[in-house]
């Protein structure tokens, strides 16, 4: 059995190799054209490190919504918030640890907050 989605692939991959032999340009849409501004993963810490109730966790970005705000995840079902203007607020509960009131700014000048750089 063969996917559509893997014959889609095929075919642009078929499609892509004769182009370059024929020595033209590849034939992309401007939809394909990404920005690191575009992205807002890049405007944000991949992880961000709390001590919370006597232990460390590490804090990894979840998802971001339209709206710009950053959801961060760490086991035991804790989680926390956090916008780029904004301050830490931890979900679920008042008691957050460490990063509950910093910005992003205080968490990286902190070395709490850790970016993933190409």
């Amino acid at each position: 059995m063969t996917y559509a989605s893997r014959r889609w692939s095929n075919g642009l991959l078929k499609l892509v190799v004769a182009t370059v032999a024929a020595g033209a340009p590849l034939p992309l849409s401007q939809a394909t054209d990404v920005r690191a501004e575009d992205d807002p993963f890049g405007q944000f810490p991949l992880v961000i490190h709390c001590k919370y109730k006597d232990t460390y966790h590490a804090f990894y970005v979840s998802r971001i919504s339209q709206d710009g705000l950053a959801t961060y995840v760490a086991s035991d079902r804790i989680a926390g918030t956090i916008t780029l203007g904004g301050q830490a607020k931890a979900t679920g509960g008042e008691d957050g640890g460490s990063c509950v009131g910093k910005t992003l700014k205080e968490l990286r000048e902190s070395g709490q907050a850790r970016d993933l750089k190409p």
